[in-house]
């Protein structure tokens, strides 16, 4: 929903003075039409216009623009390329907007031993890009990381395909440099895997921004794999792809990634992508990438076909090189795009379930659906059990969007009830916090808190965020800055 304007009673031009003299007058951004450009991440129905915005260059220009806003208890959230699906960037009533996206460079190349020091405005892709061509990766790659920063994925501890074998961005950060909601300037972690001490990098990945901002990112590289095949199996129903995905890791075999879109999604991705590769009529398919050393690959290739046929498959497609598996590949890299060719607007949802749970909940799934009157399209991270499921509607029609919401808030719950979590990899941001209490106990939520109080004493980092404010459901979508400083207690 578009949050109406409103009117501020803070005097901000002694503050812009500020800012301007730490990050530069063209760093700056007031004027209300360059405003809107700000308004919302990645989850577009919620709308809410920062006060400022500034782009620093520095790690020295962040903890000023902090120290700034501590000083005059100014709620500040950070964002960095805004591809967030949570609601995470979403600015707050009288806040600074903190935009990492001039934090662009790559500030160290370490092959011998593995790792790269980036700032948090660097593309995912860059990363991969620099180092490819001496034979390494950086394995979590989100669906959007040709345009996603890598502060954003630390925020939100992001997935993407290759986190079956590889792990999510935690697995991958060795330290980082953060600005504390106090501008001082700490490091966590470090450069070696193991560090002493608290893991204080474990703590602040995933934390959505509510302990700081990350200005210089250690991550870890990967050797890539000697042999590399994408199989691609139909299915004629969605039961038997759940099941072979259960087999193959049962079985003792971890692929690169194992993939599953449905009916819709396939079509809606040959109709704008087209690559000619996804059987139009198949209920379900498959995408599994198996990789390692030659032997391995290609004996590990063909179990995972014989455990697809064995459970009803009707083809098995095998790529082995590049472009092919590029082209198999760009289907699932656009499915969420391609949506826009089956519905004005979609609605998508993040929960994780065990894998042996797939069929029971997909099953569930299209009966919410049934029930509420939506198409739910389904392609996500099966073989860690990462659901999105995508449910389609028109947002010009009166009341839609609120339907979608609690049919997302039932398939929320859904996961939970099923041994899962409300979160695999989008966050919970402003979009998710009322159902932390479907997940946790109070006393979980309060201990939370106490680290969060511990670290940003006045709650002005992303406030109202990732926690429930209040405890229900029915709270408007509008985060206001008052709402920050209600501490512990409201548990």
């Amino acid at each position: 929903m578009l949050i109406q304007e409103r009117e501020t009673t803070r005097n901000w031009q002694p503050i812009i003075q500020q800012f301007e003299a730490i990050a530069g007058k063209n760093n700056v951004v007031r004027r209300k039409e360059e405003l809107l450009v700000y308004e919302c991440d990645g989850l577009t129905s919620y709308r809410n216009r920062p006060d400022v915005v500034v782009l620093p260059r520095t790690t020295a220009e962040v903890a000023a623009i902090v120290q700034v806003c501590a000083q005059n208890q100014i709620p500040f959230v950070t964002r960095g390329s805004g591809t967030g699906l949570s609601g995470g960037a979403l600015p707050v009533d009288g806040c600074v907007l903190i935009v990492t996206t001039l934090m662009k460079q790559i500030l160290e190349i370490d092959l011998e031993n593995q790792r790269v020091v980036v700032q948090p405005g660097v593309i995912n892709s860059w990363v991969t890009q620099a180092v490819s061509g001496a034979g390494f990766f950086y394995a979590p790659d989100p669906s959007s990381q040709i345009i996603c920063s890598i502060g954003g994925n630390v925020a939100e501890n992001s997935g993407g395909v290759h986190c079956l074998k590889y792990g999510v961005t935690t697995n991958h950060v060795l330290g980082l440099k953060v600005v504390t909601p106090t501008g001082e300037i700490v490091d966590m972690g470090g450069s070696l895997p193991e560090m002493p001490g608290y893991d204080l990098t474990g703590v602040f990945v995933g934390s959505e921004g509510t302990l700081g901002i990350a200005t210089e990112v250690t991550l870890r590289l990967v050797k890539t794999p000697e042999s590399i095949r994408v199989l691609l199996a139909d299915f004629t129903s969605v039961e038997a792809a759940a099941a072979t995905v259960s087999d193959i890791i049962g079985a003792g075999i971890i692929p690169g990634g194992i993939e599953m879109m449905d009916n819709l999604s396939i079509n809606a991705v040959e109709d704008v992508v087209a690559t000619n590769c996804y059987p139009r009529d198949a209920v379900a398919i498959l995408l599994v990438e198996v990789d390692g050393l030659e032997v391995e690959a290609a004996e590990n290739t063909k179990r995972v076909e014989a455990i697809c046929l064995q459970n009803g498959a009707r083809h098995v497609r095998i790529a082995t090189d590049a472009d092919e598996r590029l082209t198999l590949w760009k289907g699932r890299k656009a499915a969420f795009a391609a949506m826009g060719k089956l519905s004005p607007d979609y609605y998508v949802q993040d929960g994780v379930i065990p894998r042996t749970k797939l069929e029971y909940v997909l099953k569930t799934i299209a009966e919410l659906g049934d029930r509420y009157g939506y198409y739910v399209a389904n392609v996500f991270h099966a073989g860690d059990g990462n659901l999105h499921p995508l449910i389609l509607y028109d947002n010009a029609v009166p009341g839609a969007l609120e339907q979608v919401e609690e049919l997302g808030g039932e398939i929320l719950k859904l996961c939970v009830k099923v041994g899962g979590s409300i979160s695999g990899e989008h966050g919970i941001g402003a979009d998710k916090r009322c159902y932390m209490p479907e997940m946790f106990s109070p006393a979980d939520l309060e201990t939370m808190q106490w680290v969060r109080q511990a670290i940003d004493p006045q709650t002005i980092a992303n406030p109202t965020k990732l926690f429930p404010t209040p405890r229900t459901c029915g709270e408007a979508a509008k985060p206001s800055a008052s709402q920050a400083f209600a501490g512990v207690d409201r548990f």
